[in-house]
């Protein structure tokens, strides 16, 4: 179908440019959301007749999305997720819950805005891009992680286990330095059951 643009829409055009796409994205997407008309004889007339004035329009939106952009500069978001010890998530993180995560911090976008190649699927920091305009894009930190501390160490630019390494000289030395300390602290616990379960055998004896 060809159609004739009323904003710039990325990939596709600037305003006033005739092009052709799939008819299924013309009509569902598109022309519903009045970002476009087909392009009949008639409606090229009237969007020459009505262009400075979709031409202003635009600038005033654009004016408007630009002051947001400017104080949603740096702005992060922390999503708390299940992950396994890989860091793949249980699931993923969507444009909606981004969407949500920064409406809870005072920015309201719609889901449609936030553009994500593909969902979030693993922990770690990732930028995203959030369409504010056709002509207006900001991008915002969204900090997956499993639990507060570990997004603040994510945050910091650190990872779990990240201090053992300072102290050896690869990362091997490290992790056998982390299961020889949690051995150590699991024996450590089983002495201190089993000597909690000698003084109830003596505290349950005769007097």
């Amino acid at each position: 179908m060809q159609i004739v643009l009323l904003e710039r829409i990325e990939k596709l055009g600037q305003m006033g440019d005739v092009v052709t796409v799939k008819d299924g994205y013309a009509r569902n997407f598109l022309l519903p959301q009045g970002r476009a008309l087909r392009a009949t004889e008639a409606n090229l007339k009237r969007f020459e007749q009505d262009r400075a004035e979709l031409e202003a329009r635009n600038l005033e939106r654009r004016g408007e999305a630009a002051a947001v952009a400017e104080k949603m500069e740096g702005a992060s978001i922390v999503l708390l997720r299940q992950a396994g010890e890989s860091g793949q998530l249980y699931g993923s993180v969507s444009a909606r819950d981004i969407a949500q995560g920064l409406d809870e911090i005072g920015y309201k976008v719609g889901r449609q805005q936030v553009v994500l190649d593909r969902p979030i699927k693993e922990l770690g920091i990732h930028a995203v891009r959030v369409s504010l305009h056709p002509e207006v894009q900001i991008s915002v930190s969204v900090n997956v992680a499993r639990s507060e501390a570990e997004a603040e160490q994510q945050a910091a630019g650190e990872t779990p286990g990240e201090e053992l390494e300072e102290f050896f000289e690869n990362p091997e030395q490290a992790a056998e330095a982390a299961e020889v300390a949690e051995a150590e602290v699991a024996e450590a616990e089983a002495a201190a059951d089993d000597a909690a379960a000698g003084g109830e055998e003596t505290t349950a004896g005769p007097a």
